[in-house]
């Protein structure tokens, strides 16, 4: 068994790649989360809370939209005050946190941050769950009123934000909160802190401040499933895709006899391979037919943005690199870096395949999944043309059935790491 202490990540460094993944939902708006934080931890030191509730309304702040995976659904919360569907993503974040220890006191706060004040007085939660929810729920409705202003007139804008959350207090928002907000906003510095260039600075400085634990390996993979849960609802066409190109990855590790750990961060590598597909516009991943020039240049470039995602995290270089590579060939014709040949590891090769293979299983808007034996044709086609590597290809072969069982999700991780004993 691997050692824990072989790899340390630390959850709050995660808590923000989680948020940076998410905000790319946005499209041209790529800091909601880092800056709903930002007031939170703003509003939080103007109320007096502990620097332990100041860190954990921060981290709130990141989390609190995990449950957004596509364009119509950030849309509709950016556009409207109260939307009737909001409380969808809320459900959905909370699934996701509330069966993750290290997450799962960010659970309640999350499921009910569209929920109004008066509402939430006849909810049985605590009142600092409450709390942390309408605060998070104000922070959220001040940024999204100011966004349209940041970068431009935002000190001339303020004034009107003000105005139109007051008329709110009481009702959507606790008054204490929006007396809060009304005394922190007097200061310049809490409007120009939230464009760009400042509250990413501001969030940094804050990825600091590191858990008490690292994540352990387990661990590691789990929140490796929620952000891969959360990439995979982009598109009901890639439903499972990434946790199939992990098992599948994995499978092929084990396969070749790479170590446990080994296989255990190839796992996660996979599970996390295309979070960059969250900033790849909805319309072109469920396009019914062949990309254009246009939308084909976009796609491109999802695999830079998972490295991106993940190459702030300490410890995480490998697993970066090894994610970021899964469209590179070894004869150099992939994107977006090209590596030597030499440069491309065996675990970024075996996620290639892997990636290839399970993307070659799924239906897909422009085609239906494809049958083993035509599979395995195209990767020899690959294997020609210099793209894969002809090993990882023929092992891929030689367990044929089994990888096929992998991909379409039949087969259980337990069941992929018993193959180690046989």
């Amino acid at each position: 068994m691997s050692t824990f202490s072989e790899l340390q990540i630390d959850l709050r460094q995660m808590i923000i790649a989680i948020e940076t993944a998410v905000s790319l939902v946005g499209m041209n708006d790529t800091n909601h989360g880092k800056r709903v934080g930002y007031i939170a931890s703003q509003l939080g030191q103007r109320l007096g809370f502990s620097e332990q509730d100041i860190q954990f309304a921060f981290d709130l702040g990141l989390l609190h939209d995990c449950g957004v995976s596509t364009e119509q659904m950030h849309s509709n919360l950016v556009n409207h005050f109260d939307w009737q569907d909001s409380h969808i993503h809320c459900q959905i974040g909370y699934n996701l946190l509330n069966n993750f220890a290290p997450l799962s006191a960010f659970a309640i706060p999350v499921l009910h941050h569209h929920t109004p004040w008066e509402k939430l007085q006849d909810i049985n939660i605590s009142m600092q769950n409450a709390r942390m929810a309408n605060l998070i729920f104000l922070a959220d409705r001040i940024d999204v009123l100011a966004a349209p202003h940041y970068e431009s007139d935002i000190l001339l804008a303020r004034k009107e934000i003000v105005e139109s959350l007051l008329k709110h207090s009481g009702s959507y928002f606790d008054p204490t909160l929006v007396e809060a907000f009304v005394e922190a906003e007097k200061c310049e510095s809490f409007w120009i802190a939230l464009e760009d260039r400042h509250v990413t600075r501001f969030t940094w400085d804050m990825g600091k401040y590191k858990s008490e634990r690292p994540l352990t390996i387990p661990q590691l993979k789990q929140l490796s499933m929620i952000m891969a849960y959360i990439v995979d609802q982009k598109s009901p066409f890639t439903a499972q895709h990434s946790l199939r190109v992990a098992n599948l990855a994995k499978y092929l590790g084990i396969s070749y006899g790479l170590s446990h750990l080994q296989c255990d961060k190839i796992e996660i590598a996979g599970l996390l391979h295309d979070l960059g597909k969250l900033h790849t516009p909805d319309h072109i991943l469920d396009k019914p037919g062949p990309l254009n020039n246009i939308e084909r240049s976009i796609m491109n470039q999802h695999s830079y943005e998972t490295y991106e995602i993940l190459r702030h995290i300490q410890g995480m270089d490998e697993i970066a690199r090894w994610a970021a590579y899964h469209h590179e060939g070894l004869n150099g014709a992939g994107y977006p870096f090209h590596p030597n040949e030499k440069d491309l590891s065996i675990e970024a090769r075996i996620i290639a395949v892997a990636d290839i293979f399970q993307a070659l299983v799924q239906d897909r808007p422009y085609r239906k999944g494809m049958s083993p034996d035509g599979i395995t044709a195209i990767l020899d086609n690959f294997v020609q043309s210099g793209k894969l590597d002809a090993n990882i290809v023929n092992l891929a072969k030689e367990h044929q059935m089994k990888c096929f069982e992998i991909a379409r999700g039949n087969m259980s991780e337990n069941s992929i790491t018993a193959e180690r004993s046989h």
